[in-house]
């Protein structure tokens, strides 16, 4: 597999900033054709959906995805709970491991990949206040660091 069959549709940079990211796994979804029109045509938005299991199945609710322009009065319920394809020894270890205190599934990002929908969750820990001052200083004392290196090498 290429660069060129794998294409980023929407990604939830919020993820990163919230969450300690400890795992990924890669999902595949239960789409409806008017879906998979609109996310082919990049109308999708993972910003406030998480992820579920229940009754052994894993679920991703409120994710985005806007109707299709040319669809008709079948067209499908943007926010609807869509389910995620995973292999069952994958979800019976995400159920125990989203038992403990402060773990939840996050979406990361929707790809297209060879024509089929993607998405990439996480199992993560949530943040603090503290860690997110922490992570944002990190990230801006690097980003000093990089500029004073591109300046010296003008030089």
């Amino acid at each position: 597999m290429g660069k060129k069959d794998l294409k980023v549709i929407a990604q939830n940079k919020k993820a990163t900033h919230d969450y300690f990211i400890e795992a990924t796994y890669e999902a595949g979804l239960v789409l409806t054709g008017t879906e998979i029109k609109s996310i082919r045509s990049g109308k999708a938005n993972l910003k406030d959906s998480f992820a579920r299991i229940s009754n052994g199945e894993a679920f991703i609710h409120n994710m985005h995805i806007s109707q299709f322009e040319q669809g008709n009065r079948s067209n499908h319920d943007p926010t609807r709970a869509r389910k995620l394809l995973l292999h069952k020894e994958e979800i019976n270890k995400l159920i125990g491991l989203t038992k403990e205190k402060g773990y939840s599934l996050v979406p990361l990002k929707l790809v297209l990949r060879n024509g089929f929908a993607k998405l990439d969750i996480a199992l993560a820990k949530g943040k603090k206040l503290y860690d997110k001052r922490h992570t944002l200083a990190e990230k801006d004392a690097n980003r000093q660091i990089a500029r004073a290196l591109r300046e010296k090498q003008k030089y």
